[in-house]
């Protein structure tokens, strides 16, 4: 049996627990990456330096092609390994020869949140431009892109005040890949309670679709999407790549070129914090799987909010002793 015909085995039959956008991952990882290169090695004659080899080129990359990203080759990694394990299991391998290679390590990109001036021009660029809105959620929500573009109706409480985050807008990564609406990045819906500007946003965000819709009439198609909280004029989903593209164009206006979509949500984390938000309800509006990785991410930032409560207790003790004397 060769490496290619176990994976095929493998995705068939032992990996249906696996939620439906990872296994989609799964395969496409196999069918670009794994199976070209590694797919006609028997299983039994699989060694560690054949791995490694796979691994060291696609991070050099070919001719007219560059290589991949620490991160994408470490997402490779685990599928192939993975499926290695479940071989073990099965007795077809005596050991993993994934175990013993080196991957390239992943450094995290420093964020660049915008600071208050920023924030201030930032806003007054997006006014009366498309997808504002959108752009006043993520920036005063935290939300992830595929989040904010996946939103349904049904998942907003105007009584309340509160906004159920439970799906993603997402593309297949294939080529000419459907839109779907998957689970979220860690598979954990979460309830967030906004600020009420974000919920007034909202309901004239509904009044604006509602006179899309009326002045759409019978060519309103919601394309398998019928709730979508955010649609163009006819009623379809939007699109990823075409909201990006926007505000990089907004952005460079007001001298941020440099800025990336997901800084706006690392932009009201920082925002959070600063106004004294603790950690752990920055990290459940966040939706990260744990406080440690907030404090990971966002440390630099409650090293500061450290400083300044040093700073105010020094004036409080100066305050005392000056009082006392």
């Amino acid at each position: 049996m060769t490496l290619g015909q176990w994976l095929d085995v493998w995705e068939r039959e032992y990996i249906g627990d696996v939620k439906p956008f990872t296994v989609r991952s799964y395969s496409d990882q196999i069918r670009n990456h794994i199976k070209p290169a590694l797919g006609a090695v028997k299983l039994s004659a699989l060694a560690s330096p054949d791995i490694q080899k796979f691994y060291n080129g696609l991070q050099r990359g070919t001719e007219g092609k560059g290589g991949l990203s620490p991160k994408t080759i470490k997402n490779i990694h685990g599928v192939l390994h993975r499926a290695l394990v479940q071989a073990v299991e099965l007795g077809y391998l005596r050991y993993n020869p994934a175990d013993a290679c080196k991957l390239p390590r992943v450094t995290r990109k420093a964020i660049k949140p915008l600071e208050s001036g920023e924030i201030a021009a930032f806003l007054n660029a997006i006014q009366g431009r498309p997808f504002e809105a959108i752009f006043k959620i993520d920036l005063f929500t935290g939300m992830r892109q595929g989040e904010i573009l996946g939103l349904t109706w049904g998942c907003l409480d105007f009584e309340r005040g509160t906004i159920l985050i439970e799906k993603q807008l997402q593309r297949e990564k294939k080529k000419g890949g459907a839109y779907l609406l998957e689970p979220l990045k860690n598979d954990k819906s979460r309830v967030i309670t906004p600020a009420p500007t974000v919920m007034q946003e909202l309901r004239q965000q509904r009044t604006r679709q509602r006179i899309q819709r009326l002045a759409a009439g019978e060519t309103w198609d919601t394309g398998g999407f019928p709730d979508l909280v955010f649609t163009n004029e006819t009623g379809g989903h939007l699109v990823h790549h075409t909201v990006y593209r926007h505000f990089k164009q907004l952005a460079a206006q007001i001298g941020l070129s440099d800025a990336r979509f997901h800084d706006l949500r690392h932009s009201y984390a920082v925002a959070a914090l600063q106004s004294g938000d603790d950690i752990k309800t920055v990290q459940e509006t966040l939706g990260h799987h744990t406080a440690a990785f907030t404090l990971d991410v966002y440390g630099h930032v409650s090293e500061k909010m450290k400083q300044d409560s040093a700073n105010r207790m020094e004036q409080f003790i100066k305050s005392v002793e000056k009082g006392s004397k």
